[in-house]
């Protein structure tokens, strides 16, 4: 799992409209990076939401905000669009940043255990240092948080 003070290896991923997203095009400025398991369940629904909902908020604090799951293109831009998704959403279904950022690991539910996406959220500064790690996450007040820390920058 990536850790304050990281830094990330360039890539380039599709979001949820087909265009690429490429990390060093993002230099220069703040970005959060929010981890979600499968797009259109409840939960991962309820945290894009509350992103969708303080994205000015987020912009006013200078922070881009990407959410990325190991969904097709088709799956996130289904999402976007019956939610009204303002942020990109990147489709990452080969692992290649969930695996090297940290957050495709072992996970346990209803006392079976199984390899996914452990919802996690990352804060990176302008130069592509990591400030802040969330994970694993609990969506309940979660975005608030993070709009905070941003506003606190």
């Amino acid at each position: 799992m990536l850790k304050p003070g990281d830094t990330v290896d360039d890539f380039t991923l599709l979001d949820h409209t087909g265009a690429e997203t490429v990390w060093s095009n993002l230099r220069g400025r703040r970005c959060v990076f929010f981890f979600y398991p499968k797009a259109s369940t409840p939960g991962c629904t309820k945290e894009a939401c509350a992103f969708r909902d303080m994205g000015g908020d987020f912009e006013a604090a200078g922070a881009a905000v990407f959410g990325a799951s190991a969904d097709s293109v088709k799956r996130q831009s289904n999402f976007s669009n019956k939610n009204e998704l303002t942020m990109p959403l990147l489709s990452d279904p080969d692992g290649v940043i969930l695996k090297a950022w940290g957050v495709w690991g072992e996970k346990k539910m209803y006392g079976r255990t199984y390899e996914g996406i452990i919802r996690s959220t990352f804060v990176f500064d302008e130069d592509g240092k990591v400030l802040r790690v969330w994970s694993p996450v609990r969506v309940k007040g979660h975005v608030e948080e993070v709009l905070a820390y941003c506003q606190d920058l």
